[in-house]
């Protein structure tokens, strides 16, 4: 951007997005920059935010199409490959001028085949790294996960050091293992000629997600969703451009002998949320939605014990082994939607300089109106479920079990 120019805007971003881009002055950013899993709802804002902060090409990697309202901008090239193919990581790598790759592609969530999570999280980790380092690239910031430190104990406001270490003994499922594996190599990589940092958001949300919001309301229209356990449960949540925030301002942060080199990082929305905690009631502010959609309110509904649901839990879990069908409620998802899991990020604010760019109450209330605008129109009237997954998360699920399939 030149002298005071206004920085270019994504055309599907909000009114709050627009003006978190036009709030003030943001580092620089690196001219080329690269995003794999860049079509995701993270990786599709974080291309969008690069460009709205100067970079001058950025190069998405995802293995779909980007999506209908996908910014066509001059500055931004959509390819479509597959992470865990070596031959194509490596020409898109071997693009010149690269200075930084975000690395976002992932199979996300408990719903994949297991087959799956090692292919596109670990191997596919190990396929950047290999061919970054080969052609020269000096910066990887790697999007990593909370889970990879869950034993299903609370996580109640600890900070990075304070949880439980790499590797663990044992994983809730099988995405936390894969990821976990993939950023031991990515920290393992860090060097002096190759420097990397992960960062991990909690519980992300925003217009145009995918997979979180969808998937719960899909099930509250159903009629099928219920508050878990006493439903007080303390968690926090990301708005998708504060994750993105943090993953741009980390490539800031390598340099040599910076503290982030390496390391690990959460950022959330922290003290904007309620209160001025780092935290939320999560089901209270869920039912918000709920009833913003016009659903039943969930505190109007019988409560499910958690000793119940975890039964219910296993034998989900044993009927879709045998029927060869993915179900929603399984015992990884139960402890997650009773336990305490909230983040101090001091470590974030003080290494990265992480603030969040949009507070919590406003980013919350305009994504269910988005949600309420954009979402609800769209929904058949025999859609979503207790057992099932939301149609355009299993639509992504097919395409890269088969894509990884092809590679194999």
């Amino acid at each position: 951007m030149a002298g005071d120019d206004p920085p270019p805007l994504a055309p599907a971003s909000t009114p709050l997005q627009r003006a978190a881009a036009l709030s003030g002055r943001y580092p620089p950013v690196p001219d080329v920059c690269v995003v794999t899993g860049g079509t995701g709802f993270v990786g599709t804002r974080l291309v969008e935010m690069l460009v709205e902060r100067g970079a001058t090409r950025v190069v998405s990697f995802d293995v779909v199409p980007p999506p209908d309202d996908a910014w066509r901008h001059p500055n931004i090239e959509w390819r479509v490959g597959d992470i865990t193919d070596p031959s194509a990581v490596d020409d898109l790598l071997s693009i010149a001028g690269i200075k930084c790759v975000w690395h976002n592609a992932a199979a996300v969530g408990p719903f994949h085949p297991k087959s799956l999570y090692a292919m596109v999280n670990h191997q596919g980790t190990i396929n950047v790294i290999e061919s970054a380092r080969r052609h020269g690239i000096k910066k990887l910031v790697f999007s990593s996960s909370p889970s990879t430190r869950f034993t299903g104990e609370d996580v109640d406001g600890l900070t990075e050091d304070e949880m439980p270490k790499l590797p663990l003994g044992k994983y809730m499922q099988a995405y936390a293992e894969t990821k976990a594996m993939a950023e031991m190599e990515v920290s393992g990589a860090c060097d002096g000629d190759f420097m990397t940092v992960s960062v991990a958001p909690h519980q992300v949300y925003g217009p145009r997600d995918n997979l979180f919001l969808p998937n719960l309301l899909e099930a509250a229209k159903s009629g099928k969703l219920r508050v878990f356990g006493d439903g007080e449960n303390r968690i926090c949540f990301t708005h998708v451009d504060n994750y993105c925030h943090g993953l741009i301002i980390a490539e800031r942060a390598l340099y040599p002998e910076s503290p982030a080199l390496g390391r690990f990082y959460i950022v959330t929305d922290g003290k904007t949320h309620p209160n001025g905690e780092q935290y939320l009631i999560f089901w209270r502010e869920l039912d918000v939605a709920v009833r913003a959609m016009g659903f039943v309110s969930l505190w109007d509904k019988v409560r499910l014990p958690r000793g119940l649901l975890m039964c219910l839990a296993s034998i989900c879990e044993v009927l879709g082994r045998i029927l060869g069908i993915t179900m929603k409620l399984n015992k990884f998802n139960v402890t997650v939607l009773t336990m305490h899991r909230w983040f101090d990020i001091k470590a974030a604010e003080e290494d990265l300089g992480f603030k969040p760019i949009i507070g919590y109450r406003e980013g919350w209330d305009e994504t269910i109106e988005w949600f309420r605008s954009n979402w609800l129109p769209k929904q058949r009237t025999n859609s979503g479920g207790i057992l099932g997954i939301a149609t355009a998360t299993q639509e992504k699920i097919d395409i890269q079990d088969m894509s990884a399939k092809k590679v194999r």
